[in-house]
């Protein structure tokens, strides 16, 4: 009989390195895409619009990755029991699955639509947002707010292929977004004169066209999909519901008191250091994409290829996954650091050329490389934590860095040692040793071997 064709690949064979690596590439390729439009919109905007522009696009996009968070959150646990089902050889449940997941999430982007746009003010205020980013702000709130449909549809796409073992065709998406996002920045910011906004319009028209695309790409192919697309097929599964929510709320809430921290902090760099540093902190947070892009593509690929393999039961399997992972990872924070102690104000010179911005990027590249170590050890084993379906310890560990560690290590450096900028940054780098540390120790003590596997767990009801 002849084998019917499907999307996804099996990653429970061949050898540990070359399958990471192979799987891995696309993701990097795609997520550096999706870093580079973001980084553009930076450097656009603080050439052409100036540290108000680069202080607004900070904090308004800070803004809209937290409201993604629920959206992340469902994409993971998505992607997590697709990843162990497709291991486990049940590619019958990926319908029901998949038309849970599309529905939940396609509710969630309309609650937080409206959530957005309501309080976007509100939200701008706490953050303490300078006047002479205030507009700006206000502008790409509103408009991104009124595209999360889009954001939430594309990595609901990617998630549920990413799973499958799929790592290519969301790069082709991405592409897509990349592409449409940069023309439209030069064109909106540079040509028409649009600031702030126009950024904002490049990046949502950039995700539509790139969820529209994938939507229309997956329809086409629904058979080797695993997702008919019939209406009826978009009913929710109240067991798979319950599943994805069981992973989905913690995983949120892990993103969510990260992000808050990051917001926290931004606050008081706002408030402390006024427009100037909260541009800095924002070409910072940029800069560590580039690592991080890498790092995370690498724990992306990680979570997919052990998932497959903790599906299978191949658990020694699993375990190599990581270890392959943590040397990729070790080499690329150690590359990145060195070359950021060297060359910062070079580096912070392509988004602004600022005299109070530059004066700052030695002080960002100091406190950033000090958590490198721990980047490098956070982001294989966190993936492996997630992979597994401990939510409650990655909530429990995420609490932990974002609102107790991360705030508090950033207010006792910069305010109560008086520290000043210094000490914010020191702070909210320091604490990712309190993510890194507990990841590691999970993964390296073998104590997940008494968990049971997702697919273990499913009822007859979600078959």
């Amino acid at each position: 009989m002849q084998r019917r064709a499907v999307i996804g690949n099996d990653l429970t064979e061949g050898h540990v390195t070359k399958q990471l690596l192979r799987f891995a590439m696309p993701f990097m390729l795609s997520n550096g895409l999706q870093a580079l439009y973001s980084m553009v919109d930076m450097v656009i905007v603080g050439n052409y619009v100036g540290s108000g522009g680069l202080s607004a696009v900070n904090i308004a996009s800070n803004l809209i990755m937290l409201i993604t968070t629920l959206c992340m959150g469902f994409s993971m646990s998505g992607q997590v029991y697709i990843a162990q089902l497709v291991g486990n050889g049940r590619r019958d449940r990926l319908n029901a699955t998949i038309g849970t997941m599309f529905t939940t999430i396609m509710a969630l982007a309309l609650i937080m639509t409206l959530v957005g746009l309501a309080f976007r003010g509100g939200l701008l205020r706490l953050m303490n947002t300078p006047p002479e980013a205030w507009d700006g702000a206000m502008d790409y709130m509103r408009i991104c707010s009124g595209g999360i449909v889009f954001i939430y549809g594309y990595n609901m796409v990617s998630a549920t292929l990413r799973g499958m073992g799929d790592s290519k065709h969301p790069l082709l998406f991405i592409f897509i977004a990349s592409v449409i996002n940069i023309v439209l920045d030069i064109w909106f910011v540079w040509g028409w004169n649009m600031g702030v906004a126009g950024a904002a319009y490049a990046t949502v028209i950039g995700q539509a066209v790139s969820f529209l695309w994938a939507l229309c790409f997956l329809y086409r192919r629904r058979d080797a999909f695993g997702f008919d697309f019939r209406l009826s097929s978009f009913r929710v599964d109240r067991a798979v519901l319950k599943l994805l929510t069981k992973l989905g709320v913690p995983f949120a809430l892990q993103m969510s008191a990260i992000n808050i921290s990051m917001l926290f902090v931004n606050a008081l760099i706002n408030a402390y250091g006024g427009v100037f540093a909260s541009a800095a902190f924002g070409v910072s947070c940029k800069v560590q994409q580039i690592p991080d892009i890498m790092s995370r593509s690498i724990g992306m690929a990680t979570s997919g290829m052990a998932g497959q393999n903790l599906g299978a039961k191949k658990f020694d399997r699993a375990v190599r996954t990581v270890h392959v992972a943590l040397m990729m990872t070790t080499g690329i924070w150690l590359v990145f650091g060195a070359v950021y102690l060297l060359w910062p104000e070079g580096i912070f010179r392509i988004f602004n050329n600022e005299a109070p911005v530059l004066a700052l990027a030695g002080i960002c590249a100091f406190t950033a490389v000090i958590s490198y170590p721990a980047h490098a050890v956070m982001s294989p084993c966190n993936s492996f934590v997630q992979v597994v379906g401990d939510a409650k310890f990655s909530l429990i560990v995420a609490i932990l860095d974002g609102f107790v560690a991360r705030i508090s290590l950033s207010y006792l450096f910069g305010v109560v040692l008086g520290m000043d900028l210094f000490g914010f940054f020191l702070g909210y780098n320091l604490a990712t040793y309190v993510t890194g540390i507990p990841s590691g120790v999970y993964f390296f003590s073998g104590c997940w071997k008494k968990r049971k596997m997702l697919v273990d767990e499913t009822p007859p009801s979600a078959a």
